[in-house]
């Protein structure tokens, strides 16, 4: 196993202090900003380690290579994108703060997804539909190294799928513009143009986003081992235990201690520079 460490300005004695701590043999240099401490160890306080140094980890399999993977699973709010969807649709018709509350406690774990979305989207029973168009153009943004991630994978072959327990509004937007293979997600009713304060059809939860993954990882008689998600809440803890490699994305601590790869500092990009 091999320790990655990321980061735009990482100085010579954190990584010498992360290979004494990990039992690594060599410290190798991959770019500017990422070295590969070789065989190294899963130790308590890497974490901890890399966090005060400013830094982001992974251990990755010695010789594991990008085109190794056949599937890529994603999470959309705060993991692909810089916003909860939902929070900043409710800010147009000023309950943010009563969503956002709810959309934290969900992400942490302490709520139930189900419950946590009905009660979301009962909120915004009654705002015209167009309110999601406006937090599209003027509120939603990539996360940095999100375009140029997926870019990457597809040109690795890589099928690539967007799985989310926000809505269809915006999945299927982001699928065009990037490219994704498939994008799975909720949709909020309408009624005469106003949101109704429901959703309709199968609700995309924890479970049914690892479902997703099962599934198209079953249709391309692939191995978990050669499955990828990325995720920052609670609700992307199946998806993770479906895949081999998990990639937090400033996520949450639950999520995080089962990951395989934390980016806290460094754009999603980084992911390109664990494989060989």
């Amino acid at each position: 196993m091999n320790l990655v460490v990321l980061g735009t300005d990482i100085e010579t004695p954190v990584l010498k202090n992360l290979a004494r701590h990990s039992g690594a043999r060599a410290i190798e240099q991959i770019d500017a900003s990422a070295f590969r401490l070789v065989d190294a160890q899963r130790r308590d306080g890497v974490a901890e380690l890399c966090d005060a140094a400013g830094v982001d980890f992974a251990f990755v399999p010695a010789g594991r290579r990008l085109t190794d993977f056949g599937l890529f699973v994603t999470d959309m709010d705060s993991t692909l994108i810089d916003i909860e969807c939902i929070d900043e649709i409710a800010d147009q018709c000023g309950k943010k703060d009563q969503v956002a509350e709810i959309t934290e406690a969900a992400m942490r774990g302490e709520i139930d997804f189900r419950e946590s979305l009905t009660r979301r989207v009962a909120l915004l029973e009654g705002l015209e539909a167009s309110a999601l168009d406006t937090v599209y153009r003027e509120r939603l943004r990539l996360n940095p190294g999100a375009r140029e991630l997926i870019s990457a994978l597809k040109a690795a072959g890589i099928v690539t799928v967007l799985v989310s327990g926000g809505f269809t509004y915006f999945t299927e937007r982001l699928k065009a513009e990037l490219g994704f293979d498939h994008a799975y997600a909720n949709t909020l009713e309408r009624a005469d143009g106003k949101l109704t304060g429901r959703v309709c059809g199968p609700v995309v939860d924890a479970q049914a986003k690892a479902d997703h993954l099962i599934r198209i990882r079953n249709q391309l008689d692939l191995s978990a081992e050669r499955v990828m998600a990325a995720g920052d809440g609670a609700n992307d803890l199946p998806m993770f235990r479906a895949a081999g490699f998990g990639v937090a994305y400033k996520a949450k601590p639950v999520l995080r201690a089962h990951a395989d790869c934390s980016l806290n500092h460094s754009g999603l990009d980084a992911v390109l520079k664990l494989f060989a």
